[in-house]
Parts: C-alpha cells; structure tokens; sequence
C-alpha cells in the first residue's frame, strides 16, 4: 500500500510519538481510577498510602450496589433484545423506501443520538410524570430504548448497505416467499451487523446516566446513578471501585466484539 505505516519513512517516529501521547491521554485516566479503587485511605488519595482490597469487599458485599448492578443488568438486556428487534424492523423498512421522505425517515431516527441528551432527559420527565412512569422499569426501558434504537438502526443500515439485494430477489424468483427469503439470505449475512447493534444498544443502556437520573427512584436506581449519588454525599474509595468494574466489564465487551469480528473474518 501507498501509505502503510512501513512506507512513512521519518515520518513513522513522529506517528508513534504522537500515537502513543494521545493513548496515554486516553488511557491516564482509567489507570488513575484503577490504583485509587485499592487506596487504603477512606478518602480518595492519590498517591494510594498503601494498598488494599477492602473497598471491592465492600462492594460485593452491600446489597444496594449489588442491587443496582442487577437493575442495570435487567434494564440493558431488555433494551438491547428490543433494540435489535425494532432496529432490525426499522432498518429495512428505510433501506426499501425510494421516496423522497427516506432521508428525513434516516434523521428522524437518528436524532436521539444528535440532541444533547438532557434535552431529551427532560422531556421524558414531564411526559412520563403525566403517565406515571417515572421511577419505573418500564420506564427505565422506554427511555433507554429511545436512546439505543439509534446505534441499532445506524449499525444495521450500514449493514445492508453492504448486501446485494438481488441474492433475495433471485431466491424469490425461484419461488422462495419474502419473508423466507429474509430469513434464510438476508438475516444471516447480518450476523455482524446485529452483534455489533447488541453491543452498542446494551453500551448505551449501560452507561447512560443522565436520563437515568430524572428517571430513577429510591429503590430502582442503575450504577451510574448510584455513583452520582455517591460522589453528591461522600468520596469513598467504593465509587473507585464500581468505576473500576465499569471498565473491565465495558472493555470485556469491547474486546469480545473484535474478537467475534476477527474469527468471522
């Protein structure tokens, strides 16, 4: 290739440097949250005086963080099961539209992802506050499914963008039905495009805290706003600790996402 990074010449050393400035920027952060979850100090200090499980003992061990990690848990796998589906639904409905109202149906459904999401947080407070959702996990669902359905229609798009629709087309021809011929041609060529829909919606469902907060009670509560309510009353080490499970769950995701894309290939 023109450009693969053995054709750079002196320009490969600046690449490196500048690559692995802007990783340790990225990753700094992560690692600093990593050391302080075993600070034996009941504070968060940096640098930890000594070192210590304690805080992680604490954690597995209160029945609210554990029952906040089953809630986000519940929540994330709901909205992604229903996030595929209606993606999925959606995503061919718009790839088969040749009207003029394809691209203004393509901005529609993206735009939860476009708006700042406290924007969309206080709308869904003030239309579930008159129906009575607040605080509930349907509505816990609703909401975050109006945030993951974006990733999910976008991911699967792009999908069968990449699919020659005439394969369909010629098994209808030799008689096969079009929901057959969905079924057996299409749906398996999407393998990727729904895994990577799965990871993105539970992602989104996972992490989210901002709407989470306005939607929230005091007994159904996510991690995120378990956290933020944490750090609002004290700065105990556990919040380290959470944050540090956050991540390696997250990353276990990540990674097993490219890991599943490389054995495909």
């Amino acid at each position: 290739m023109l450009l693969s990074f053995e054709n750079l010449g002196p320009w490969r050393i600046a690449l490196g440097i500048i690559t692995t400035l802007v990783t340790a920027f990225l990753v700094c952060p992560l690692v600093l949250i990593v050391m302080l979850s075993f600070d034996s100090s009941p504070w968060l200090v940096f640098p930890p005086p000594h070192w210590t499980l304690r805080w992680y003992r604490e954690l597995f061990t209160d029945p609210d963080w554990l029952g906040s990690f089953m809630v986000s848990l519940e929540v994330g796998l709901t909205v992604t099961v229903l996030s595929v589906l209606l993606g999925l639904i959606t995503a061919i409905g718009i790839s088969r539209t040749r009207t003029a109202w394809r691209p203004a149906c393509e901005t529609a459904f993206l735009m939860p992802m476009i708006l700042p999401v406290v924007v969309t947080a206080i709308a869904l407070y003030a239309f579930f506050l008159r129906i009575h959702l607040n605080g509930t996990f349907c509505g816990f669902v609703i909401a975050h499914l109006i945030l993951a359905l974006p990733f999910s229609v976008g991911a699967i798009l792009n999908g069968l963008a990449h699919i020659d629709p005439a394969i369909e087309n010629a098994a209808v021809l030799c008689g096969s039905s079009r929901t057959y011929a969905i079924m057996r041609i299409t749906l398996p060529s999407l393998r990727p495009a729904l895994f990577s829909a799965a990871i993105f919606s539970f992602l989104a469902s996972w992490d989210e805290v901002v709407v989470a907060i306005f939607m929230a009670s005091p007994s159904l509560q996510t991690v995120p706003v378990r956290i933020w309510g944490n750090l609002q009353q004290d700065l105990s080490p556990v919040i380290a600790a959470v944050s540090t499970v956050l991540i390696v769950l997250s990353g276990l995701f990540i990674f097993g996402a490219n890991f599943m894309k490389s054995e495909k290939k």
